[in-house]
C-alpha cells in the first residue's frame, strides 16, 4: 500500500470563553495514522466532526461504563454471583412492551454468513446465497489502520453496488448474484480505541477515539441515506455489552445519529450479541432500553464461555473448565442460556439468531468437510427446533447445510416469533452450573490451548483476524478461551487427567517445545505472539483482553 506522509487535520484556533479565564478549542479529532488511496473519501471533514460530536456528547459516559465493568469483576471475585435485577423486575414484568423488529431486508435471517471486511472476504459473502452478512470490524478482524479504513471503504463500495478486487496474481473478483445478503455491520466493542484517531476535547485534552464510535460513526454517516435507498437501512451488531446501561448508551448514539443525518427515528435497527454472563442476566432490559432500534439477539457462544472463564477465574473448583472441546452447546449451563435468550426475544418480538459453529469444510480433504458438515447440520438442526429464527456460520459451502436444517422448521416462513417458548423458566443457579459440565483436562487439551493461541495471536499480529486452523476457524474469542484457560489451570492448581500438575514452568516447557516445531516464515509475527501470549496467559495479572495490550504494544 502507498502511503503519504504523517497527516494530521490542521487544529482549530483557540478561542476565549466569555469569562476569558481559560482558552477552549473546538472538539475535533487529529489524524495520526498513514494516510493510503481512497481514505480521503472515508475521512472526510463532514465525517470527522460527526465522530467527534459523538466522542463530545457520549465518550464520558462510555469512560463511566467501562469503570463500571471494573467494579463488576472486582465484585464477582469477591464472591459476588451475577442476579437478575430487582431494580429493573418492573421491567421483565410488563408484557405490553415489544421491541422494533426487523428493519427492511432483515424479515428472514435464517443464514447469516461473518466475516472481515476486506475485499476478497467481503465479495465472497455478498456472493454466498446467505441471507444476512455480518460485516465484521470486530473479533474477525485485526484493527490495524489499513483493516480499519479500507474495510470502510469496502462497505462504502458495497453499499453502492461498485465493489471489485484483483488479486497480486491478476485474479479479478466481482460481485455477481442477483440478491445479495443484507448487510449487518459489526462495530469494535466498547473496551477497544482506535490510536491513530486522537480526540481533542474543548479542553484541549487529548484521548484515543474510541473504536466503537469510530466504527458506528464513518459507516452511518457515508452509507445510511444509500442503505434506505435501496431497500435496506443502516443495520448493526453489537458486541460484548455487559449491562443494560451499556445498551441506553448505544439507543441514545443512534437517536443523535438519526437526529443528525435526518433519517428518522427507528430508521436504525441492532442485533445485540449476548456474549457475556453479566448480558444474560439483563436480556430483557437490553432489549427494553433499544426496543425503538432492536431487531433481536445473537447466542454469541465463544465469548460467552470466555466471559465466565474470565469473571470467575480465581473462584476455585466450582468454575474451571475442562477441554475446550468439551464445552459443548448441549451442557447444562449453555443449554440454560440459549433456552433463556430463544424465550426472553420472542415474548417481545425481537429475533433470536444462533451462534457460529466452528468447524469449517476443506476442500481438498473430503473426510474434513464431511465431518464438518455433520457437525454443523448438527448444530443448525438443534438451534432450529429450540426456536432459533437463524444462525450463523463462517464458510458459504456451509450455508446450503445450514439453510437446510432451518428450511425442515421454518418451511416459507421467515421466523418463528410465535414460540414463546412459555415452558421456559431459568434460574440464577442454572445459568452459572459450570460444574455439572464433568469432563476433564488432558495433556492434549493443554497443548491444544497453547497451539491455538499461538497460531492465531500470530495471526492478529500480521493483520488476518479471521484464521483457519486445523479446520476449525478462530477468532480473537476462540484465542481469549485459549488462554485464559490456561491461566485459570495454573492459579487453581489443576491436574490433568494424566495426572500432571498444571504449573507454570511446565506450561512454559510445553511453550518451548510448540514454539520450536513452529513453521516459520521470513516476517512472521511469531516472537512478538509470544510475548503477548506470555503476558496473557502466564503472568499473575489477568489482562481483561489480550488484544488491548497487543494493540497498544504491537499494531
Amino acid at each position: 500500500m502507498n502511503t503519504s506522509p504523517r497527516s494530521t487535520i490542521e487544529r482549530p484556533q483557540r478561542t476565549a470563553t466569555n469569562t476569558g479565564s481559560f482558552a477552549t478549542v473546538r472538539p475535533h479529532l487529529e489524524i495520526t495514522g498513514d494516510l493510503g488511496p481512497r481514505y480521503g473519501e472515508i475521512l472526510t471533514a463532514g465525517a470527522l466532526e460527526f465522530i467527534a460530536e459523538l466522542h463530545e456528547r457520549f465518550a464520558g459516559t462510555r469512560h463511566d461504563l467501562l469503570a463500571a465493568r471494573l467494579q463488576t469483576r472486582v465484585d464477582a471475585a469477591n464472591g459476588r454471583d451475577p442476579r437478575f435485577l430487582s431494580e429493573t423486575a418492573h421491567v421483565r414484568r410488563d408484557p405490553n412492551w415489544t421491541v422494533a423488529g426487523a428493519g427492511p431486508g432483515l424479515e428472514d435471517r435464517r443464514v447469516e454468513i461473518t466475516g472481515p471486511t476486506d475485499r476478497k472476504m467481503a465479495i465472497n459473502a455478498l456472493n454466498s446465497g446467505a441471507k444476512v452478512w455480518l460485516a465484521d470490524q470486530e473479533d474477525a478482524t485485526s484493527p490495524t489502520w489499513a483493516n480499519v479504513i479500507e474495510g470502510q471503504i469496502t462497505l462504502f463500495d458495497a453499499v453502492r453496488g461498485q465493489l471489485s478486487f484483483t488479486s497480486p496474481e491478476g485474479k479479478k473478483y466481482t460481485v455477481t448474484a442477483e440478491k445479495t445478503p443484507t448487510i449487518v455491520m459489526r462495530p469494535r466493542g466498547w473496551h477497544l480505541v482506535e490510536k491513530n484517531l486522537t480526540f481533542v476535547d474543548r479542553a484541549n485534552r487529548r484521548m484515543a477515539a474510541s473504536g466503537s464510535l469510530v466504527d458506528f460513526g464513518l459507516y452511518i454517516f457515508h452509507n445510511a441515506r444509500t442503505l434506505m435507498d435501496t431497500g435496506s437501512g443502516p443495520y448493526f451488531y453489537l458486541p460484548k455489552l455487559e449491562s443494560h446501561r451499556e445498551a441506553r448508551l448505544w439507543n441514545d448514539i443512534f437517536s443523535h445519529a438519526e437526529d443528525h443525518l435526518n433519517i428518522g427515528h427507528g430508521t436504525i435497527r441492532a442485533t445485540v450479541l449476548i456474549e457475556t454472563i453479566q448480558a444474560a442476566f439483563e436480556m430483557e432490559e437490553i432489549l427494553y432500553e433499544l426496543r425503538d432500534h432492536c431487531a433481536g439477539l445473537n447466542a454469541g457462544r465463544w465469548d460467552y464461555i470466555f466471559s465466565i472463564i474470565k469473571t470467575f477465574r480465581a473462584r476455585g473448583r466450582r468454575f474451571v473448565f475442562p477441554d475446550r472441546k468439551q464445552i459443548t452447546m448441549t451442557v447444562p449451563f449453555m443449554r440454560a442460556y440459549t433456552e433463556l435468550l430463544v424465550s426472553t426475544c420472542h415474548r417481545r418480538g425481537a429475533y433470536a439468531i444462533g451462534g457460529m459453529s466452528a468447524f469449517i469444510p476443506n476442500r481438498r480433504d473430503p473426510a474434513v468437510t464431511a465431518q464438518a458438515l455433520e457437525q454443523v447440520s448438527e448444530d443448525k438442526r438443534r438451534e432450529a427446533t429450540d426456536g432459533f429464527d437463524g444462525t450463523w456460520v463462517a464458510h458459504p459451502d456451509l450455508i446450503p447445510t445450514a439453510q437446510a436444517e432451518f428450511d425442515q422448521v421454518l418451511g416459507d416462513r421467515p421466523n418463528q416469533l410465535e414460540r414463546t417458548r412459555d415452558e421456559v423458566v431459568v434460574t440464577a443457579a442454572q445459568l452459572l452450573d459450570v460444574s455439572s459440565i464433568g469432563g476433564e483436562i488432558t495433556e492434549a487439551g493443554v497443548r491444544g490451548n497453547v497451539i491455538i493461541a499461538l497460531r492465531y495471536i500470530e495471526s492478529w499480529l500480521r493483520g488476518v483476524g479471521a484464521a483457519a486452523i486445523d479446520n476449525l476457524m478462530e477468532d480473537a474469542a476462540t484465542a481469549e478461551i485459549s488462554r485464559s484457560q490456561i491461566w485459570q489451570w495454573i492459579h487453581d492448581n489443576s491436574v490433568t487427567a494424566e495426572g500432571r500438575r498444571i504449573d507454570r514452568p511446565w506450561v512454559e516447557e510445553l511453550v518451548a517445545e510448540v514454539f520450536a516445531g513452529l513453521e516459520r516464515t521470513p516476517g512472521d509475527r511469531f516472537d512478538d505472539a509470544l510475548e503477548v501470549f506470555r503476558t496473557a496467559a502466564l503472568e499473575p495479572e489477568f489482562p481483561t483482553f489480550l488484544t488491548v495490550g497487543a494493540y497498544a504494544r504491537f499494531l
